[in-house]
């Protein structure tokens, strides 16, 4: 019997309204890169990135009145990121442009949270000891 699991990989797939904004966000602004890609009518409908361990996909519809008419996109839902320094990816994302609200303690982890341009929130987390509830610019300030 192969003692291997079963389930080795979970990948979230977005429905974005405009792959062409969605991949400049993700591969410049994020640092992801495309692994594979299905493009049936000459540009990308469908594809794979990567960064580091982690992957998404991402996938344009091509009724944009019917995507248009589900709502608000990934309400409820977030997609956490588990890194070895968070804090890092923060000034990285923010130095490209990314509009972040100030990270935050929760949970024993450095949140730093922010959506991207279809409304889809995403977590970059990493475990640290500073209290709960601190704000990192609280908790720069301390540092002195």
């Amino acid at each position: 019997m192969d003692d291997q699991p079963n389930i080795g990989l979970a990948v979230p797939f977005f429905m974005v309204r405009d792959m062409e904004a969605s991949l400049d966000f993700y591969i410049n602004k994020l640092g992801f890169k495309i692994t594979n890609q299905w493009t049936p009518r000459g540009k990308i409908e469908w594809c794979w990135l990567q960064r580091d361990a982690v992957a998404l996909m991402l996938q344009e519809p091509r009724d944009k009145d019917k995507f248009d008419q589900q709502g608000p996109k990934g309400t409820g839902i977030s997609t956490c990121f588990q890194c070895r320094d968070a804090l890092a990816l923060y000034h990285e994302f923010t130095a490209k442009g990314v509009a972040i609200e100030d990270p935050f303690v929760g949970n024993n982890m450095w949140v730093v949270c922010f959506a991207d341009p279809d409304g889809y929130k995403l977590d970059f987390e990493s475990p640290t000891d500073v209290e709960e509830e601190t704000t990192y610019s609280d908790w720069i300030k301390q540092q002195g």
